[in-house]
């Protein structure tokens, strides 16, 4: 007797899921006046048109065939098809005038969102549902984590080139006092179990335990006043401090201070800010002293260098953020409860950093504190594999591409970060000289 196949839906909290992550870079590009969808701010990467196009552009090549849906063969799939990560290779030279109009990319980012709804809402098969849900959860984070993108890109942008908003108020909060917080030896646990059901991206299996000694870290991340201390000594003068590949980057770009700093003429040498100001999101401040640093792993190396200290293997980052001195591990820093606005500054509540210590109930057991968003935390901890690692079939090179010892883990999140993002296991990462990430760090001593 023939069987009839019925239709299975989607989970629709993953459909909810979706439409919010569209409706979130949506609104990015609402920060745009028309004619800047051409700006490049970051040399390194694409023009803002690119991604405009690339987050529909992925979608349709990772979900059209699973939902049975027929090639379109349009150019545009190869040209928004692919970002550029800029290790090994030259600067991007294209002109505005090599892209589309931005009639046509919209035009072309409505009908593949046409065409996938229509057969995400209807799907028929059964057989590969689970499939659907894991395709459907990469979907959905690779926008989250573009969105993320976006903003960077776009606070790198010059005020007049974006919708202007408020800019933060000058923070006269001073820093906390700089400590450490001792860390027993115990089991730190990186990645997941594979099999578990919960959502992962493939450098996120298998499950690994690993034995970490005793140490201790720094209770915050470091400060831009703290970091201001290593400035004025010279820090970015000194090569004693800086791997060799390291000096010479610094040296080829001028880097000589963070990148979200300003430096302004000497106005009154007993303020410690006065030489700088910082570059908000939405206008020019006095250098927020208790806010942590962003920077890049070379200049945070060389930081922890110069203080004596080192930064964390992607271990030490884990057993301070989710140990307990009972053995126990925990879903998050403050224990099991879900992230809020409470636990730190993610999920978009701010376009900027807060004070390190402005949220003390997201501490670790230990008394860590601000370790989920606020900045990334960089580690000395090449990304590499996980033991058991297996490539996604559907896109083998998200992170087998890099596996080639010139990127660094980092953990934690930023205040763009989504607050699905913040998982345990979640690994982000970088090359050591990008220096316009929400990347910030804290030391260890052995």
């Amino acid at each position: 007797m023939a069987t009839t196949q019925t239709a299975t839906l989607l989970n629709p909290t993953l459909l909810a899921r979706l439409d919010e992550a569209r409706s979130r870079t949506d609104s990015f590009f609402d920060l745009l006046p028309p004619n800047c969808l051409y700006e490049r701010p970051v040399p390194e990467r694409h023009r803002l048109i690119f991604y405009l196009g690339h987050l529909e552009a992925f979608d349709w090549s990772l979900l059209s065939g699973e939902l049975g849906l027929a090639s379109q063969k349009c150019q545009l799939d190869k040209l928004f098809a692919f970002g550029i990560d800029p290790v090994g290779g030259g600067l991007p030279s294209d002109t505005p005038a090599d892209w589309p109009a931005i009639v046509q990319v919209e035009q072309y980012r409505s009908n593949i969102r046409d065409r996938l709804d229509d057969a995400l809402r209807c799907s028929r098969s059964p057989s590969s549902c689970f499939s659907n849900e894991t395709l459907l959860n990469v979907a959905i984070e690779h926008r989250l984590m573009h969105a993320e993108t976006l903003v960077y890109l776009l606070h790198n942008l010059p005020l007049e080139k974006k919708i202007p908003g408020a800019p933060p108020l000058p923070h006269p909060r001073p820093s906390p006092r700089p400590g450490q917080v001792a860390i027993p030896s115990g089991v730190a646990t990186l990645g997941q179990r594979r099999g578990s059901h919960e959502f992962g991206w493939d450098n996120e299996f298998e499950e690994q335990r690993v034995e970490v000694l005793m140490f201790s870290i720094d209770a915050f991340p470091v400060t831009n006043g703290e970091y201001l201390k290593f400035v004025r000594a010279g820090g970015y003068q000194e090569s004693r401090y800086w791997e060799l590949q390291d000096w010479e980057w610094r040296g080829a770009h001028h880097i000589d201070h963070p990148g979200f700093w300003i430096p302004l003429p000497h106005s009154a040498a007993s303020d410690p800010a006065a030489p700088w100001a910082y570059r908000a999101m939405f206008g020019d401040i006095p250098l927020p002293l208790s806010w942590p640093v962003y920077v890049s792993h070379a200049e945070a190396s060389a930081f922890a260098r110069w203080a004596g200290k080192k930064l964390p293997t992607e271990a030490q980052w884990h057993r301070a953020a989710y140990g307990t001195a009972q053995g126990e591990e925990r879903e998050y820093p403050w224990g099991d409860a879900p992230p809020d606005a409470s636990r730190g500054n993610f999920h978009y509540f701010s376009w900027d950093p807060t004070s390190v210590d402005a949220h003390p109930e997201g501490a670790s057991a230990f008394g860590v504190f601000d370790l989920l968003g606020n900045g990334w935390e960089w580690t000395s901890t090449p990304f590499a594999p996980l033991p058991g690692f297996q490539a996604f079939s559907f896109y083998p090179g998200y992170s087998a591409d890099f596996f080639d010892g010139k990127h660094f883990v980092m953990k934690g999140g930023s205040p763009r970060t989504d607050a699905c993002m913040l998982r345990r296991s979640f690994r982000n990462w970088f090359q050591p000289h990008y220096p316009y990430v929400y990347a910030t760090f804290r030391c260890v001593e052995e």
